[in-house]
């Protein structure tokens, strides 16, 4: 299976963003002191951002890619996405263009001809909003994605198959989601199966393990499940992963889509990994509050 179909108005593209909204997603991120929920939410909305762009041409935004959220935590299992997309979870890119909830006024890091760093405004638009409170029905947040991308692949067998990024601080609270996320990566599209990503977020600052091969360099059990759960990156995708990771990036056939203890920079990276797919987003990392 190639994945190699590109995003078109004929062969559109599903990014299912699956995002744990639990009470610990208040603790500080250790780089720019912003809450895990507000540094995710800054990025998915930046993400929206850099799709709409990618889609736009001549005519105005095209329907190249379906996208949603999903959140998990207090609420239980639920559409994290408001207004206008509340009555389904994956919305087209030309609708989600037309329909931010508000644009804010934001300050970005900017670095000048001369090399000096300045903070200069930005119109930031917001879809999503920061979220963090109650528990982590993962399992259930994973059930809901299947039952969303499995009538979708069966609708565009012959798009890029969907990519679904979940991301995480925390260990499952209604049982193991292993199972779930094992029939998750068998749904296909003629173009591959559907790839599952895990990022696990962390606020204590330790190294990351980042893409690894084997489970055996993971610390615990919870870290090892994810791993197991995440996609392995397909050798066709390797030489644009290897761009975004450097040159001392190692990718083996065993190489999954899935970081332990991310930090600020590698939710950005993570997710220009994870959407190769679009040929490829290119996300930049600011516009904070």
């Amino acid at each position: 299976m190639s994945y190699s179909v590109v995003p078109n108005r004929a062969n559109p593209m599903a990014i299912l963003f699956v995002v744990d909204q639990s009470g610990s997603m208040s603790d500080k991120m250790p780089r720019s002191g912003n809450t895990k929920a507000d540094q995710v939410a800054t990025v998915i909305n930046k993400m929206f951002s850099e799709l709409i762009t990618k889609a736009t041409k001549q005519d105005g935004v095209r329907h190249y890619y379906d996208v949603g959220v999903i959140g998990y935590g207090q609420r239980g299992v639920y559409n994290a996405l408001q207004g206008p997309f509340g009555s389904q979870i994956l919305n087209p890119i030309d609708q989600i263009a037309a329909n931010p909830l508000r644009v804010e006024q934001r300050m970005n890091e900017v670095v000048t001809a001369t090399g000096d760093i300045v903070q200069v405004p930005e119109s930031f638009s917001v879809w999503f909003d920061p979220v963090a409170s109650g528990g982590t029905p993962m399992s259930g947040a994973m059930q809901l994605a299947a039952e969303t991308i499995a009538p979708w692949c069966d609708a565009h067998p012959t798009s890029f198959p969907p990519v679904i990024i979940h991301i995480t601080d925390g260990e499952y609270g209604d049982g193991d989601p292993s199972n779930i996320a094992e029939g998750i990566r068998s749904f296909t599209t003629n173009d591959g199966n559907v790839l599952l990503c895990n990022l696990h977020i962390s606020s204590d600052g330790a190294a990351p393990i980042a893409f690894p091969d084997d489970e055996s360099v993971l610390p615990d059990k919870f870290a090892k499940t994810l791993f197991r759960m995440s996609s392995v990156i397909p050798e066709s995708m390797y030489p644009a992963v290897a761009e975004i990771l450097g040159p001392n990036a190692r990718l083996s056939p065993g190489t999954r889509f899935f970081t332990f203890n991310g930090n600020e920079v590698d939710i950005v990276k993570f997710l220009r990994v994870g959407t190769q797919g679009t040929q490829p987003v290119l996300i930049t990392y600011g516009g904070e509050r």
